[in-house]
């Protein structure tokens, strides 16, 4: 019987991962490069497709051997459409006909399914990670953004358009603190993500607050929540701070999903993830905190690692 593969892409506000399968779903490579955030869409998804073109020439596999090509975004998609609305941490790619234009950019015919990275995650997790034997799951990326995947008797909850789940734009404090890719200010992922909470910090370097982070970025624009983690183990206060703010407005978005969905299975994935318990003990304290009463409630780490992306991806075609 001829071999069909598979093709799944992970774009992300730092990195774009593209990972070749075969028809078992066995991992066959994987390439990675960094995510041109100044690059127009049409740019950025043609060396996508460029990149895939490379692959498949090394590997000698022709497009006719491919079943699809499965992608994951961190944006807005209407997906029916495959167009992508608006992207946070890539604002460039916006109202943009990714699904058809990346189509154009190869020479034969080839199934293309575009949508948001949280759901391409939340079905590998689903599938053949932390989520198997729930029937109902949220997948939370917590990393440059924050949003969720939510998973409804075993099956993928789109919504009325196609961006159920980003919920990491859900609003807190309308018209307050720094703007957010979504267009918004006071977003709950204005608060507490990865890219914003480095902001806050730099806002208060640069109105004259001290701080460890400082030295240990060796430049202010070099500070990463790494930085951060690292200060707080010195009990740098402004890092106490910042991990503190973190830990307060995740705890409010993750009880506030909780209570409107009543899904008791949150899987967790992404960089933040490397703060351990001096950001996710106080979480988990602060959840249970709100949440009186007795039921379980399971927050677990995601198992598919930094392949998660692309498998998710490569899962939207079947």
């Amino acid at each position: 019987m001829k071999q069909a593969y598979s093709i799944g892409i992970d774009i992300g506000g730092t990195k774009t991962a593209i990972g070749l399968f075969d028809s078992n779903g066995y991992l066959l490579e994987r390439v990675q490069y960094p995510s041109d955030k100044d690059a127009e869409p049409d740019v950025f998804f043609a060396k996508v497709a460029e990149q895939c073109k490379k692959l498949l020439t090394t590997k000698r596999i022709g497009l006719d051997d491919i079943d699809g090509i499965g992608i994951g975004v961190p944006s807005f998609v209407l997906f029916e459409q495959g167009r992508i609305i608006k992207t946070s941490n890539l604002t460039k790619i916006k109202d943009f006909p990714a699904r058809d234009y990346f189509a154009s950019c190869f020479d034969k015919p080839v199934r293309i399914v575009i949508d948001n990275d949280g759901h391409t995650g939340a079905l590998a997790e689903l599938r053949h990670g932390a989520g198997k034997g729930f029937e109902h799951m949220l997948f939370c990326p917590v990393s440059t953004g924050i949003s969720s995947g939510i998973i409804i008797n075993k099956q993928l909850f789109r919504g009325s358009y196609g961006w159920a789940g980003e919920s990491g734009h859900m609003l807190t404090s309308p018209d307050t603190g720094i703007s957010c890719g979504c267009g918004n200010r006071g977003c709950l992922m204005s608060w507490c993500s990865g890219s914003m909470i480095v902001k806050h910090v730099e806002q208060k370097i640069a109105a004259g607050e001290k701080t460890l982070i400082s030295t240990l970025a060796a430049a202010d624009e070099a500070i990463s929540t790494v930085h951060i983690s690292e200060a707080w183990e010195q009990n740098d206060i402004i890092a106490k701070q910042a991990v503190e703010q973190m830990a307060q407005y995740m705890a409010i978005w993750l009880y506030n999903l909780y209570v409107t969905l009543n899904i008791n299975c949150f899987v967790f994935s992404g960089g933040l993830l490397c703060m351990g318990d001096k950001l996710f003990k106080r979480v988990r304290e602060l959840f249970d905190s709100y949440n009186d009463n007795e039921y379980p409630v399971y927050f677990k780490t995601a198992l598919c690692g930094q392949d998660a992306g692309i498998i998710g991806a490569r899962e939207l075609l079947y």
